[in-house]
């Protein structure tokens, strides 16, 4: 589950990881309400009005802007809130702005020169192990650092049952170019934002940029966080911070059924039980000429009401020119699956693509009874190699 900056940063607080201060805004008359209440908790002259969309990049689409005064404010938040802002990462057709972040400026003059680092956290699979990864070039998109300069990026594993050592801390630190005052508060700053990442049960932490202010102090300027949805059991306070209207409507309605779905870009929808079967059938789709446009895992639970949501969530995509369903009958039954179709068929009027149904295992002679009887316009196969044989006559 991805959540916005300004949630980030709530939980990194929360772990002691030192933040710039700010206040969210939903309308410009917030924004000028906000940036007056940083300015006398912190003391800050100027703000900053940042767009809170899932996607990095925001500041190259004009979604970050500083402001001077409350002139300024109300203006700045005035052209971001219900902009569709454009970054590398929204696509093309961008993300509606609903909401900015007013921030304290934390770049303000000194003794030092401020220096942007970057660091985040994550789980690197091949090692099993967790992994701080870490560079000084910060404020710079990470893949254009790990394409131009590979060797500025360092990586530090953690074995998740010793966890971060003290001698890790300082090395992170050392790399970093730090000493005194900020070579300490680097190694607590990393301490804190590892206990985040662990006690959050997070997928990823991404701190870019990580300052070193002109007094030294260590702060994280942003924060780009996503919670592992099978942990959220254990966070109801974080997941409330869920945002719908960041997310894909479709992907949203299959929650609510408790089905695994994914948007893709290809013209065959497929519904399956089980991910490493759903795997197989892309690949027997793409094989057979086609290609997926969705993954669609109905699970061991599917009945009636689950295969018919499914069929609505697939049909949805004015791309599919044909669903093709695969189900091997362990937990589930074939004759549940292929009343869902049934009951489908009813409930829709007419399903306007060809459907090509395969069910092996439990009670699978019942469902193709069920199916023969039906009436219904749908094409029944045994083998994988007949659905691929009717997947590439459907589709060509």
């Amino acid at each position: 589950m991805n959540i916005h900056e300004y949630q980030g940063k709530e939980i990194l607080k929360s772990f002691g990881v030192k933040i710039q201060e700010g206040i969210v805004a939903n309308t410009p008359a917030e924004a000028v309400a906000a940036a007056k209440k940083l300015q006398e908790d912190t003391g800050t002259d100027w703000v900053v009005i940042k767009a809170q969309i899932h996607a990095g990049g925001r500041g190259k689409g004009g979604g970050v802007k500083l402001a001077k005064n409350l002139e300024e404010v109300e203006q700045r938040a005035t052209d971001i809130i219900g902009m569709q802002l454009i970054t590398p990462q929204t696509g093309a057709e961008g993300k509606k702005v609903s909401k900015v972040l007013v921030a304290q400026d934390v770049y303000y003059p000194g003794a030092n020169e401020p220096k942007e680092y970057y660091m985040g956290v994550l789980l690197d699979r091949t090692k099993q192990q967790n992994v701080i990864m870490y560079t000084t070039e910060g404020g710079m998109d990470i893949e254009e650092v790990a394409e131009t300069h590979p060797e500025k990026i360092h990586k530090e594993w953690i074995d998740p049952a010793i966890g971060l050592q003290g001698f890790q801390m300082r090395k992170i630190a050392f790399n970093l170019g730090l000493s005194g005052v900020a070579f300490k508060e680097m190694c607590k700053f990393v301490k804190s934002l590892y206990a985040a990442y662990i006690g959050s049960d997070a997928d990823m932490f991404e701190i870019n940029p990580v300052l070193k202010s002109s007094d030294d102090q260590i702060i994280a300027v942003d924060a780009k966080v996503n919670i592992d949805d099978n942990a959220l059991y254990r966070h109801k306070d974080y997941a409330a911070m869920r945002d719908e209207s960041e997310e894909d409507p479709t992907e949203v309605e299959a929650k609510k059924h408790n089905l695994n779905y994914v948007k893709l870009d290809g013209n065959v929808g497929c519904m399956v039980n089980g991910a490493g079967l759903a795997m197989a059938t892309m690949d027997i789709i793409k094989l057979s000429g086609g290609d997926p446009a969705n993954f669609l895992d109905v699970g061991g639970s599917a009945n009636a009401e689950t295969v018919e949501a499914g069929f609505r969530l697939i049909l949805k995509d004015p791309n599919v020119k044909a669903i093709l369903i695969n189900i091997f009958g362990g937990i589930v039954r074939c004759d549940r699956v292929a009343q869902g179709v049934v009951d489908a068929y009813k409930a829709l009027g007419t399903i306007p693509v060809p459907v090509i149904v395969r069910l092996q295992g439990t009670n699978a002679t019942e469902a193709k009874e069920l199916m023969d009887k039906s009436g219904l316009e749908v094409t029944s196969v045994i083998l994988l190699k007949e659905a691929a044989e009717a997947v590439e006559k459907a589709v060509s």
